[in-house]
C-alpha cells in the first residue's frame, strides 16, 4: 500500500509527543495540580481578605458613628464604653479616632488627667498618622494651659512652634496664652508677635493681635523694639 512519507512521519511525531506528554503527566501531574490549587486558593484568599477588610472597616465605621451619636445625646458613659471598645478592637484609623474622641469626652466631663493621659499616649504612638499625633499634642497643650505650668505646656508643644512645622501658629498661640497666664508678658509678646509676623498665620493672627493689644494696654511688658 502506498502512503505519503510526510504524513506518516507527522503521525509518528504526534504519537511520540503524546507518549511524552503522558509520561510527563505521570511524573509531574501531581505537582502541576498542587500548583494550580495553590494559585486558586491564593487568589480566593486574597479576594476573601479584601472582602473581610472592607466589611470590617464598614462595621467599625458604623460603630464609631453610633458612639458619636451617643455622645451627642449626652449618653456619656455609654459613648465612652463604645469608644473604648473600638479603640481596643478597631483597625488603626478608627482606633485612633475613637481614642481622640474618648479623650475629648473625658475632658468635657472634667476628667483632665484621664484626657491628658490619652492625648499624650496618642502623641507618642508612632503607628498613628503624624497629623493625628500633632492634633493630640495641641489638645494636650490646651488642657495644660488651664491645668499645668508654662514648662509643661512648652514640653508638649514647643517643638511644633518651629518655622517649618505645619501647625506652628496653633502651637505658638498655646504657648503665648500659657505665658500670659503665667504672668510672663514678655514671653507672651514674643509668641504672639511671631504669629503676626507669619504670612501664613491666617485667622490665628487676628487673635494674636488682640492679645498684643492687651499686653500693650496693660503696660506690663516693654514695647517691642522696631
Amino acid at each position: 500500500m502506498a502512503f505519503n512519507d510526510d504524513s506518516f512521519i507527522r503521525e509518528v511525531n504526534d504519537e511520540l509527543r503524546s507518549d511524552q506528554m503522558k509520561g510527563a503527566w505521570r511524573r509531574f501531574g501531581v505537582y502541576l495540580i498542587s500548583l494550580a490549587v495553590i494559585i486558586v486558593l491564593g487568589t480566593a484568599g486574597m479576594v476573601f481578605y479584601r472582602y473581610w477588610q472592607s466589611n470590617r472597616s464598614s462595621d467599625m465605621s458604623d460603630k464609631f458613628f453610633s458612639a458619636l451619636t451617643l455622645a451627642d445625646q449626652k449618653k456619656t458613659d455609654e459613648a465612652l464604653a463604645a469608644l473604648d471598645n473600638i479603640a481596643k478592637e478597631g483597625n488603626g484609623g478608627y482606633s485612633a479616632l475613637a481614642r481622640m474622641r474618648e479623650a475629648s469626652i473625658k475632658a468635657d466631663k472634667g476628667d483632665t488627667a484621664g484626657a491628658l493621659q490619652i492625648f499624650q499616649a496618642i502623641a507618642k504612638d508612632t503607628d498613628i498618622p503624624q497629623t493625628l499625633r500633632d492634633f493630640a499634642h495641641l489638645r494636650a497643650g490646651w488642657l495644660l494651659v488651664d491645668n499645668g505650668t508654662y514648662e509643661q505646656v512648652s514640653a508638649e508643644v514647643e517643638d511644633m512652634a518651629a518655622p517649618s512645622r505645619p501647625h506652628r501658629n496653633s502651637a505658638r498661640e498655646i504657648l503665648g496664652v500659657a505665658a500670659y497666664r503665667a504672668g510672663n508678658f514678655a514671653q507672651a509678646r514674643q509668641w504672639f508677635q511671631s504669629i503676626v509676623d507669619d504670612a501664613e498665620a491666617g485667622g490665628v493672627a487676628n487673635r494674636a493681635r488682640i492679645m498684643l493689644d492687651n499686653i500693650n494696654a496693660s503696660g506690663k511688658a516693654p514695647a517691642a523694639q522696631g
